[in-house]
């Protein structure tokens, strides 16, 4: 983290503001220039543009309990939308560098996760109610509380845990790694390939995608994603014209009759907010509800301390300007999302490449924001990319979100432990809910073993007698005569 001091040592110190909009967003104050703003809102959006493909196809790819599936086409657009919207809102009510889009991870949630067990619109209903319910944490100030409830390591466990399922996801997507026919005759579950070797053109070119972003990322390329799914897709386009391959999945890549297309806005408005409750038991909304505000609420504060300490912008006490408004405007998006079926938005990590850039005000998001908007036109194009091109950023987002294991201190078993079942059980169970259960389950276990319950914050002791009722569900249905 960036020491406040920076405030301090930034460039161009804090001339008067030339105009009102320059006095609006503190563009002199804080030592920057429109010049730098436009330019770090151009690298924020490369670096983040890569979520208005992999969002339709993380949640295109998945089906409902009822076999339904959400239209690509309308879920770019809405993925672009809400961006929009939020990034502007961000830049003029928090006045920071924080662009917002669909959180990687939590779209991970809604599909493999919320999706299967109730309809879409029960699924994005309760995106909105996680939403609302950070909404309320903030104006009541328990967010704070429910910070200090879960012990960091454990909230860094989690972001590698989701970072390894999403990583298995893009794996799966791509078809490097399936799953043996006829599981039942062997003791191996999944296997290379399709028939335990790699085989045909699509498998080649998620390799050779991998090869790129990896080396793009090692070399510390901004746009490293983007670059990477935009080349991998040309190729994969030249070889469908050669080959007239029938195995890519999802989407094909050919190109479009049209570029530019009118937005589709069908899927704005279709969720419903209590739903879900005649879907699945109570218990399990409500763990699944806390799963979401978990990965939402979390990596938000990591992601605006980071991104504004980087910008020198915190102050002699380590304090984000504005910090309330900020986190009302993130858990808004948050509805916002779920509202318009693109799930969860989230502030995004990759607005520092704008930082880098020069971004030090809202005034960037306003470029970021407005690129976005254009992107709602260019529907056509960017729904083309077919699942080996993109899957790639899958494993590269995994990457990034696995280097949070250096913080865990593992010498210390009675974290260590937690934070290697919430680690192992996400990939494993092919569910994150299941990985945050079981380290919940684990740490309150240890801590008491060793006669620290003390130390164990009432609301966690709370949440894991939640995931000691959803891990026994079974049993206690039967017990009560329910099934």
């Amino acid at each position: 983290m960036s020491d406040p001091q920076k405030v301090a040592d930034r460039p161009g110190a804090a001339p008067p503001g030339v105009n009102s909009v320059d006095r609006f967003f503190k563009i002199s104050a804080r030592g920057s220039t429109f010049a730098r703003e436009i330019r770090g809102g151009f690298a924020t959006f490369f670096t983040m543009a890569y979520i208005l493909v992999l969002n339709p196809i993380i949640l295109g790819s998945a089906k409902d309990k009822f076999g339904d599936q959400l239209d690509a086409v309308q879920l770019t657009t809405a993925t672009a939308l809400v961006a929009a919207i939020m990034t502007i809102i961000m830049g003029v009510g928090g006045n920071l560098p924080i662009a917002l889009a669909a959180g990687l991870g939590l779209n991970a949630v809604v599909a493999f996760q919320i999706a299967p067990l109730m309809s879409w619109d029960d699924a994005m209903g309760l995106v909105v109610l996680e939403g609302l319910l950070i909404c309320v944490l903030v104006v009541t100030g328990l967010r704070e509380a429910v910070m200090h409830a879960i012990p960091q390591p454990l909230k860094q466990a989690i972001s590698v845990g989701i970072g390894l399922f999403i990583a298995l996801i893009g794996f799966v997507d791509a078809g490097f790694v399936t799953r043996v026919p006829d599981a039942a005759n062997t003791t191996v579950p999944v296997q290379l390939g399709g028939t335990g070797t790699l085989t045909g053109w699509p498998i080649l070119v998620f390799c050779l995608g991998v090869l790129l972003t990896i080396g793009l990322l090692a070399r510390r390329v901004k746009g490293a994603i983007l670059i990477s799914i935009v080349t991998m897709t040309a190729v994969a386009m030249i070889i469908n014209s050669v080959a007239d391959i029938k195995t890519w999945g999802l989407t094909t890549p050919a190109w479009p009759d049209k570029v530019v297309d009118t937005p589709d806005f069908g899927l704005i408005g279709h969720f419903s907010l209590f739903g879900a409750f005649g879907e699945t038991t109570a218990i399990t909304v409500v763990l699944l509800i806390f799963t979401l505000i978990l990965s939402d609420f979390f990596d938000t504060m990591g992601t605006v301390v980071g991104i504004t300490a980087e910008a020198g912008l915190l102050d002699e006490q380590g304090r984000v300007p504005g910090l309330g408004r900020v986190l009302l405007i993130d858990g808004a998006a948050a509805v916002a999302g779920g509202a318009a079926s693109a799930s969860s938005a989230t502030s995004y990590i990759e607005s520092a490449a704008g930082v880098g850039e020069g971004s030090r005000t809202g005034f960037s998001n306003l470029v970021t924001g407005g690129l976005f908007a254009l992107a709602l036109f260019l529907t056509p194009l960017l729904t083309i990319v077919p699942l080996q091109a993109a899957a790639p950023a899958l494993v590269a987002v995994g990457f990034l979100m696995m280097t949070q294991v250096k913080h865990i201190d593992w010498d210390k078993y009675e974290i260590a432990i937690p934070a290697f079942l919430t680690i192992a059980v996400m990939p494993f169970t092919y569910s994150i809910t299941n990985g945050i259960g079981a380290g919940f389950l684990a740490y309150v276990v240890i801590k008491t073993v060793l006669g620290k319950a003390k130390e164990i914050h009432w609301l966690l002791w709370g949440t894991s007698a939640l995931f000691l009722v959803y891990f026994a569900i079974d049993p206690i249905e039967q017990i009560l005569g329910v099934k």
